[in-house]
């Protein structure tokens, strides 16, 4: 650890923990990090799969008893700002007992044709999901850990999307926000007919009164298929429904008409794995 750059604060108030402060205003960070180019990566977990995938951290926050367990992921020269847990609390807005926060710097979104040409080692991608305005970001993380458990290739987010990279969907993807590829779509539901255009079956997943079971789109899976999510309300919009090329529904009993999106995800994604 005497390599570390260790600094310890004492005052929640000072001015180098800013990219900490006020975690639990989603508003803010919303605005706050996309301008400053960062994000928030919390428990070593995660902030160890962030570094594996190449990303750049700016600086850790954590608590004194986390220093010896995290010393080999931290880069020379990058600081640790170490405080006691009420100062830790009082910059954050929660109790941080997941070991420790690196404030990462934000990788640059890759278009959408060159991440799909590159997935699979280059060889590209066969089965891809696409989010259409999801707003919760728990709903977000737990669609990309079931992408990255049931092997799809990449993930799409619409233009109104959650941020995967916020830090309440990087911590329930488990940091595989970091192992599936991903990127926003510029036009929706435009950016659609460019899967089209690249040889995809766009299947939205929605009720309607000529969709297909998800047994039959199974039984005669396309070689490539994108599967299309709606958001956790009202779900797909009648625009992209209408730029799909089939509808398939979940088949249900007990009366009940949908799943949430997370969980309806995790069914379609391990029939068509």
């Amino acid at each position: 650890m005497t390599d570390l750059n260790v600094v310890r604060v004492e005052d929640p108030a000072d001015a180098r923990l800013a990219d900490y402060t006020n975690l639990t205003d989603v508003a803010l960070r919303a605005k706050h990090e996309p301008a400053k180019g960062l994000y928030i990566a919390e428990s070593s977990t995660v902030i160890r799969r962030a570094l594996a995938a190449g990303h750049r951290p700016r600086s850790f926050l954590m608590a004194e008893k986390w220093l010896a367990s995290m010393s080999d992921a931290v880069p020379e020269g990058v600081p640790v700002f170490v405080a006691a847990d009420p100062v830790l609390e009082a910059v954050t807005g929660f109790h941080l007992h997941r070991g420790a926060l690196a404030a990462m710097h934000r990788p640059p979104l890759v278009p959408v044709h060159e991440l799909l040409a590159a997935a699979r080692g280059g060889a590209g991608a066969r089965r891809v999901a696409v989010l259409e305005d999801l707003v919760d970001h728990t709903n977000v993380g737990a669609v990309f850990r079931s992408a990255a458990a049931l092997g799809v290739d990449a993930v799409l987010v619409s233009p109104r999307c959650a941020d995967p990279l916020y830090r309440r969907s990087v911590r329930v993807s488990m940091g595989t926000v970091f192992q599936v590829p991903w990127t926003r779509l510029e036009t929706w539901p435009g950016g659609l007919t460019a899967l089209q255009d690249d040889g995809y079956t766009v299947a939205a997943l929605a009720l309607s009164d000529d969709s297909v079971s998800l047994d039959e789109l199974v039984a005669d899976l396309p070689e490539r298929l994108a599967l299309v999510l709606g958001a956790e309300g009202d779900g797909l919009s009648r625009g992209a429904v209408e730029a799909a090329d089939l509808v398939v529904r979940i088949p249900m009993a007990g009366g009940v008409d949908s799943l949430n999106v997370a969980a309806a995800s995790a069914v379609a994604f391990w029939a068509t794995r």
